[in-house]
């Protein structure tokens, strides 16, 4: 499990207000597991964390912002899904995402697939509810999209 703290800091006279904190999955299953739980989809982020700009830019402007946490927190379980150049990872990591993004057919970084998980005959299956990537114009325009996603699905 992998976390990771978003802060805000904002002075106004004495007063300190703080962002959540979110937590990303980094085992699928154990993501599965909270998702069944919670009854909410997973967001699953393939990402280069070390080497692609693009992924960068989307956590610095999307990702790691108040209204982002406010949201997920509400609305999906979070899973990270790296494939780093340069930091290593335990080898049963990279075999795991490896499978996801070939099950996901994932092409390019960042791709972040909404997906629901089921099971068939004791497998997990995962019932796909929309994709997106990297959207300019900060929270508010990537989450209207995300938003749309999960909306036409519960419909």
């Amino acid at each position: 499990m992998k976390k990771i703290f978003l802060t805000l800091f904002l002075v106004l006279g004495s007063f300190t207000i703080q962002a959540q904190e979110l937590t990303w999955e980094t085992d699928i299953n154990k993501a599965i597991e909270v998702s069944k739980k919670t009854k909410k989809p997973l967001l699953l982020f393939f990402t280069g964390s070390d080497w692609c700009g693009w992924c960068i830019r989307l956590q610095n402007e999307v990702l790691k912002k108040p209204e982002f946490a406010t949201w997920a927190k509400e609305n999906v379980v979070l899973v990270e899904l790296d494939f780093p150049r340069r930091t290593p990872m335990k080898p049963e990591l990279q075999k795991q995402n490896f499978e996801l993004q070939q099950l996901f057919a994932v092409q390019g970084y960042p791709t972040i697939w909404f997906a629901n998980p089921t099971n068939v005959g004791g497998k997990v299956n995962f019932e796909q509810l929309g994709k997106t990537g990297y959207v300019a114009g900060g929270p508010e325009a990537w989450l209207a999209g995300a938003k749309q996603i999960l909306a036409n699905k519960k419909s």
